[in-house]
């Protein structure tokens, strides 16, 4: 094995054909042995609690006062989902290197906790109990069984006690109560934080606050049912009847972010269509700005940031309101200095005053090519609408697609021109972006001057283009034309963009026509799901249909049993059909009596269940206390393991290792979450995550038959550089390890061929962690072979001794090792495993050409010491036969000592026209006369020139000699 910089690879292994099985030596590691050491170790670290990790206080505080001045570091993997087709070798990769850099930790001498639960809500589970009728959870548990056993079998150091499932009635309570919590709490722009709602309720009854009263009103004056409207409409988790991505093939809704970019759901690639309907919504957009400024205190990979700040998509412009006979029409637009070529307007389907500005007939002398050919304004909405709700969120915002609208027969005011202006709804407008309405400048908006053009409306330019422009839409920068107003109050005429936007934003906030907005791309999180298989919410519902929240003293609300898990599921392409939760069809739990304060009273459970995203926004917390019965986590606890460790700091989980494919999902909702938490006081860190690093995948060859259908990699063989499913040809292509494409590998097939610690070392050792790499099946002996060698310099092979001697070791090999350690540390801190491996290569395979005979302890035992994170079960095994009884887990990985790093003397190449010819042993700082002089006295050197022309010496200070000669 060599190392070639940061990527590294490992050799194919020899052709020659394996020995048999009487030729193997007794006591050769072999895959056999290995199976007996893992084995063994893993059973003796569980009797030992040797990864049982105490806390400050509670049920596992047993120990603390052992670990207590050690620092403490805290790692966590992102959520395995337990499916059924178990772990493929793809899946480890972070797992393997989260382990490495815990062991390597701990042998510093830190308090490390480390464990790993299961995000086993969803919907894989629960179409797996439709297709086959067994209920979700046994399959789910089962699942669950194996991941844990393959798990186990890699010898992964995490604390079991530790581990939770989201599934569990244990787990889930909490998640509901973190759900009340959030319900019960408002935002408070001028603090900006949560508060609990009865502080807002305290606001009104004292006359405090009077913002969100019905206009005119008081608290005193307000019935019960609407005192509770107005506090509903500032919960943090509130039921909103808005435009949702309504997917009937799934019979549920989705959140934005489960959708695809060509408008279809990401899991069964159903078609997604807008339509409102009452859901449950998180209001995550009143965090925005927070959770774009915290990302700069954060240890996150900036291309993960950027893809937040992108996903959030703040924007500073104006709200401009357009005087309608149905009110004011609101937009939002980031250029306020192009009013004055607004000429038309349009709004989305979903808009809520298309019905009121829907004129009875059409006006004198409209142009029929507004009209969709109707006979009235009603019937031309009515239809435009309808054919609008069928299609997909992305055929509307296509761009190669012909922009359409219907007008409403209604006119607004332009409010820097004073003109009346066609208000038309279009289905390239989406109502949930901006106001859901859009002033139309044609002249500087490419999609509305194709519309402006099919419609024969009016273009006015207000951006100068420059001389060569040849014609269009122009939505580059230039000074501000015919932007003036009649009466003088406003000329921006020959003003840059910023100078025009800044004078018509002055003059709208004076006139009372608009002002200075900031608006999100983000939008608040969808929240509930017509699933079976997911949390209860913690929600019933009177006769007013208001939500009300359960005490906590009701929690958990236990899933129900149900015969049927399938959600009403009908025709994919019907956007009209309605949503039928499955929990509804268990009227005993879905009907309830209870007694909330008021006597016994019947109530209707919410029967929607949350999201699968639901527990996996706060696992990491429950990590920390997971037997606790009373709280979520103890403060004490939290603030131990993830409490600031700096002034500044956001706290958090120290070390997270995740794919990036969750940039903009579950790390948002997480931080959501979290900072919700941290608001009401249950945290002392500000965010859940405090540095972030993304893993690699793993890719692996597949196959396609002729018909492009994938075959299963494993039956694939190669000939002659092609490749064959039997006598078929098939054709050969790398993508992501998984099912889909039929080239997983089980490690339960590398445990048998191979043992896990061989696993451990290919898997590191392919790559650094943050890259991708390919899994060759073929290149894996060449770790194993690695660790047989290390085993053949500890352990004899034919008789099982001990191979090492007691006697000092020279002070040249006391360079190798102590050379090997700053190379190796460099390597594990910077998560950079396959250079720590490489750099152990070189020390084994020093040890092995010096010492045939038998290697110095003093050489040996680091580099054991060295292995134990990267392979910790023959580690383990090797440490205890050199005749140490306290296992590896707890030793101190070893330290260089300056004083052997600095050598008197090198050894360099010397080449004769470039290739090397042999090496010479120099003083470290000799000149380049004396490299010259060393170089021409080797007789390796004197043959290779054998008496020619010495034309050309090339001296490279302390790396090499290079001779041109005459051929």
């Amino acid at each position: 094995m060599t190392n070639t910089n940061e990527q590294t690879q490992t050799a194919a292994p020899s052709a020659d054909a394996a020995p048999a099985a009487s030729d193997v030596p007794p006591h050769r590691y072999t895959a056999q042995l290995a199976d007996q050491i893992e084995h063994d170790w893993q059973r003796r670290w569980d009797e030992a609690g040797t990864f049982h990790t105490p806390n400050p206080v509670g049920d596992l505080a047993d120990g603390f006062d052992t670990v207590a001045s050690r620092p403490h570091l805290y790692i966590n993997d992102m959520f395995p989902y337990p499916s059924g087709a178990g772990l493929h070798v793809g899946h480890p990769l972070g797992f393997i290197g989260t382990d490495v850099y815990a062991r390597f930790q701990r042998m510093n001498g830190y308090n490390v906790l480390h464990t790993m639960g299961f995000d086993a809500f969803g919907l894989p589970a629960e179409q797996y109990a439709i297709e086959t009728g067994q209920h979700p959870r046994v399959t789910t548990e089962r699942n669950i069984e194996n991941y844990r056993r393959q798990l186990r079998r890699l010898g992964l150091g995490h604390d079991q006690r530790r581990s939770v499932s989201t599934t569990d009635v244990s787990f889930y309570r909490w998640t509901q109560w973190i759900f009340l919590q959030i319900f019960n709490s408002w935002y408070d722009e001028e603090q900006q934080r949560a508060r609990p709602i009865d502080e807002l309720v305290a606001l009104y009854e004292s006359g405090e606050r009077t913002v969100g009263l019905p206009r005119g009103a008081s608290w005193e004056g307000l019935e019960p049912q609407a005192r509770r409207m107005v506090i509903d409409e500032h919960r943090l988790a509130y039921i909103s009847e808005a435009p949702v991505n309504w997917c009937p093939g799934l019979g549920t809704v989705l959140a934005n972010e489960e959708v695809t970019p060509d408008g279809r759901s990401d899991r069964g690639n159903f078609p997604v269509f807008k339509r409102p309907l009452k859901q449950w919504m998180m209001r995550i957009t009143t965090y925005a700005d927070r959770l774009i400024a915290d990302l700069d205190r954060l240890d996150w990979p900036e291309k993960v940031k950027t893809m937040q700040r992108n996903w959030i998509g703040r924007s500073e412009g104006a709200t401009v309101r357009f005087a309608t006979h149905g009110g004011d029409l609101e937009v939002f637009t980031t250029r306020p200095d192009t009013l004055f070529g607004a000429t038309f307007m349009v709004i989305s389907p979903e808009h809520p005053m298309v019905g009121g500005l829907t004129a009875a007939q059409w006006p004198d002398g409209v142009p029929a090519a507004w009209t969709g050919g109707a006979s009235s304004p009603s019937e031309a909405v009515t239809a435009y609408v309808a054919a609008a709700a069928s299609k997909t969120e992305a055929d509307r915002q296509n761009d190669e697609r012909a922009k359409t609208g219907v007008f409403t027969g209604s006119f607004a005011t332009n409010p820097v021109t004073g003109e009346q202006i066609p208000v038309f709804v279009g289905d390239y407008v989406l109502m949930g972006y901006g106001t859901g309405a859009i002033m139309a400048v044609p002249g500087q908006d490419e999609r509305d001057w194709d519309f402006a053009q099919k419609y024969e409306l009016p273009i006015v330019r207000t951006v100068e283009p420059p001389a060569d422009f040849d014609g269009g839409a122009y939505v580059g920068d230039g000074a501000a034309i015919n932007s003036a107003r009649a009466d003088g109050t406003l000329d921006i005429n020959g003003l840059a963009v910023d100078e025009a936007k800044a004078a018509v934003l002055t003059w709208l906030i004076d006139a009372g026509l608009g002002e200075a907005t900031t608006t999100y791309k983000l939008r608040d999180w969808l929240f509930s799901r017509q699933r079976y298989w997911g949390e209860p919410f913690p929600i019933v519902y009177d006769e007013t249909g208001l939500p009300i929240a359960l005490p906590e003293s009701q929690l958990p609300v236990e899933l129900p049993e149900v015969e049927d898990f399938s959600p009403k599921v009908g025709d994919p392409y019907d956007a009209m059909s309605d949503p039928e939760p499955p929990l509804g069809r268990n009227a005993e739990w879905a009907n309830v009596e209870l007694d909330l304060g008021d006597g016994p009273r019947m109530y209707r459970r919410e029967l929607n269940t949350m999201p699968q995203w639901a527990g996996s926004c706060w696992y990491e917390l429950r990590y920390l206390d997971p037997t606790n019965e009373q709280a979520f986590c103890d403060p004490e606890n939290e603030a131990y393991w993830m409490g600031p460790r700096t002034e500044g700091d956001t706290g958090g989980v120290d070390l997270y290792v995740g794919g990036i494919e969750h940039a903009v999902l579950h790390l948002l909702y997480s931080r959501f979450w979290h900072k919700v938490l941290f608001d009401l006081g249950y945290v002392s860190s500000d965010e859940p995550f405090r540095r972030l690093f993304n893993q690699g995948m793993v890719t692996a060859a597949s196959y396609t038959d002729a018909r492009g259908m994938y075959v299963a990699a494993a039956d694939v063989v190669e000939r002659d550089g092609r490749y064959f499913l039997g006598d078929d040809e098939v054709t050969r292509q790398n993508g992501k390890m998984g099912k889909s494409l039929k080239n997983s590998v089980s490690p339960d097939e590398m445990y048998e061929q191979f043992g896990a610690d061989t696993l451990r070392v290919y898997e590191m050792f392919t790559g650094p962690m943050d890259q991708s790499r390919p899994w060759e099946t073929k290149d894996v002996v060449g770790s194993q072979r690695l660790l047989q060698r290390v085993w053949r310099n500890v352990i004899d092979e034919e008789t099982g001794a001990l191979r090492v001697i007691d006697s000092p070791a020279p002070e040249e090999s006391l360079r190798v090792v102590h050379k090997t350690i700053v190379g190796a540390r460099e390597g594990m801190e910077s998560l950079r495993f396959n250079i720590a491996i490489a750099k152990l290569t070189e020390l084994n395979n020093h040890i092995t050409a010096t010492y045939p005979n038998g290697a110095p302890r003093e050489l040996v035992e680091p580099l054991v010491m060295m292995m134990a994170p990267l392979a910790p079960h023959i580690a383990e095994e090797l440490w205890s036969r050199l005749g140490h009884d306290e296992s590896l887990v707890w030793q101190d990985y070893p330290v260089a000592d300056e004083s052997l790093l600095s050598e008197d003397t090198i050894e360099i190449p010397v080449q004769v026209n470039g290739k090397v010819r042999g090496t010479v042993t120099i003083p470290a700082d000799a000149d380049r006369d004396a490299m010259e002089q060393a170089a021409r006295e080797s007789e390796r050197v004197q043959g290779a020139i054998g008496g020619a022309e010495i034309r050309k010496t090339i001296v490279v200070p302390g790396k090499l000699v290079n001779f041109v000669i005459a051929k």
